[in-house]
């Protein structure tokens, strides 16, 4: 039999970590639309009063925009990341689940406006990004390959770097020519995986 010592403060403290969390998720959800919406420049007061919170909030869970930068980034990586196998679970076909996810990977990318330049300055808090990326979410991208392959809806021979990679080079440039379509041809791309 297990005793209560503490008055019931440990369901007091555990309430206030998920409040926290629930609140950084928030102000990361505030400050990757304002991103979207107007580049990673964008004043704090704005993404403030997205979240709904006062500037000094946003400044105490992040002192620099570098912070803010990076912690938006690894939160949206690890929404991509975690999207993957829910799809893979909610989806008839293992092809569709990764079609879908793929359309997901390319709205991570396209929406990034200022933050691929900001990720390549030399601020040391950039530095690991990429490889976190890559660590993150080609495992989650060779889980959809194979299942689609075992299924026998696409080629068996597919490598989940090579690929994303390939998504990521149809994407440049998506925002500065509206004569490009990076949707449109990635989704030639998904197509052509497609066994017939």
């Amino acid at each position: 039999m297990v005793v209560d010592t503490d008055g019931g403060s440990g369901s007091s403290v555990t309430r206030k970590r998920a409040d926290a969390r629930r609140n950084q998720k928030t102000l990361l959800d505030a400050a990757a639309a304002a991103f979207i919406a107007s580049g990673v420049d964008v004043p704090v007061r704005d993404i403030a009063a997205r979240a709904g919170v006062g500037v000094g909030t946003i400044y105490r869970h992040f002192p620099t925009r570098a912070d803010l930068i990076v912690a938006v980034y690894r939160h949206q990586v690890e929404a991509l990341a975690a999207a993957g196998p829910t799809l893979l679970a909610d989806s008839t076909a293992p092809y569709a689940a990764l079609a879908r996810w793929i359309d997901t990977f390319v709205d991570f990318l396209v929406t990034k406006h200022g933050l691929a330049e900001a990720l390549q300055s030399d601020d040391a808090a950039f530095e690991a990004l990429h490889a976190y990326f890559l660590d993150r979410l080609v495992p989650v991208c060779a889980q959809l390959l194979d299942a689609a392959a075992a299924a026998g809806e696409i080629r068996p021979d597919l490598d989940a770097y090579e690929l994303m990679r390939g998504v990521g080079n149809l994407c440049i440039g998506a925002g500065s020519n509206p004569r490009y379509d990076a949707r449109r041809m990635v989704g030639l791309l998904i197509a052509g995986l497609r066994r017939h």
